[in-house]
């Protein structure tokens, strides 16, 4: 795979699979994986944030905040 060139189908399904790419068996962290959500290890389960997309973990961070924001919002 050519840095310049989009990663197929069947190369991501195999980075996913890669044990190295789980950190403690949950976060996932591959820099090769540009998507931001990536499915779970188990797909039925929902998505994943892909922590070494910096782009995911600025919008884990914005969701976060976002949401507290809201809470404390309702709560006035």
């Amino acid at each position: 795979m050519a840095n310049d060139s989009k990663p197929t189908q069947e190369e991501l399904d195999q980075s996913h699979a890669d044990p190295n790419c789980w950190k403690l068996g949950i976060f996932y962290f591959n820099p090769k994986d540009k998507r931001i959500f990536p499915p779970k290890r188990i797909p039925g389960l929902g998505w994943t944030v892909n922590f070494a997309n910096p782009l995911s973990v600025l919008v884990m961070v914005g969701l976060i905040v976002g949401v507290y924001f809201i809470t404390v919002m309702i709560r006035r």
